[in-house]
């Protein structure tokens, strides 16, 4: 199978499967995931968040959706951005928005930031409702990546703008090979020192294998109709943003 083929070509049996399985991991690893993020970009994810955000954002207003939105630090870069009155914050996994929640609380967004809980394949709102639809590290995790996809689209105003964060698979002959080595072996290391899951942790780098190339992501904004779909890579190359807008 193409490297990243595999997570665009799934059945319906393989859906439910693996919704029951990351719903489950991410309860497990919520409590270590923010520390982990730090350690893994080397304290970058933050910068890259504001990147996003600003991406998602730039010269529309309304109200944004962060789509699996974790601990919430994309919803709060995005409620932070001129023009965005309100932001939703979804996920699928109660202990990520519990923690999500405090943290809003802290940060004083706590009238711009609503958390509700959903999936991802099946967004629980009206069509063309939001001026942006963002993502942050989440696509890898979606069971059907089309079909998430196709569902930001449709919760996506004409004219709104969709925007991905996203680890993707470093291409290169030489570099390629020698991060994706690196990163089997050092990602679920320090899941093992630092939160003391090393089995966890050990799915990320297979998800990143699985995952689309930066090129082929972009087509695929395409093929769902997206205009003026472009990419920006960050981080040697193993982290990309994506972004097309809805006609």
């Amino acid at each position: 199978m193409p490297l990243g083929e595999g997570i665009l070509a799934v059945t319906g049996p393989e859906v439910e499967a693996k919704r029951r399985y990351v719903a489950h991991l991410f309860k497990d690893i919520a409590r270590g995931y923010d520390r982990m993020n730090t350690v893994m970009t080397g304290g970058r994810h933050h910068a890259w968040r504001r990147l996003a955000a600003h991406k998602a954002t730039e010269g529309l207003s309304g109200i944004a959706l962060d789509v699996a939105t974790g601990t919430g630090d994309l919803a709060l870069a995005l409620a932070r951005q001129p023009g965005i009155e309100t932001v939703v914050g979804l996920d699928l996994v109660g202990g990520m928005l519990v923690l999500a929640q405090a943290k809003v609380g802290r940060t004083g967004c706590r009238d711009r930031v609503d958390l509700v809980m959903g999936d991802a394949l099946a967004l629980p709102f009206p069509d063309a409702t939001f001026a942006c639809v963002a993502s942050g590290f989440s696509l890898r995790n979606v069971p059907d990546l089309r079909g998430s996809l196709d569902e930001m689209v449709r919760v996506l105003r004409p004219g709104g703008r969709l925007v991905s964060l996203e680890i993707v698979p470093v291409e290169g002959r030489l570099l390629g090979p020698l991060l994706r080595c690196s990163f089997r072996r050092l990602v679920p290391l320090a899941g093992a020192l630092l939160v003391r899951d090393r089995a966890s942790y050990a799915y990320l780098p297979r998800s990143v294998d699985r995952f689309p190339p930066a090129v082929r992501l972009a087509d695929l904004f395409r093929e769902l109709g997206l205009l003026d779909v472009g990419y920006r890579r960050l981080g040697l190359g193993m982290v990309a943003i994506h972004w097309g807008i809805k006609p």
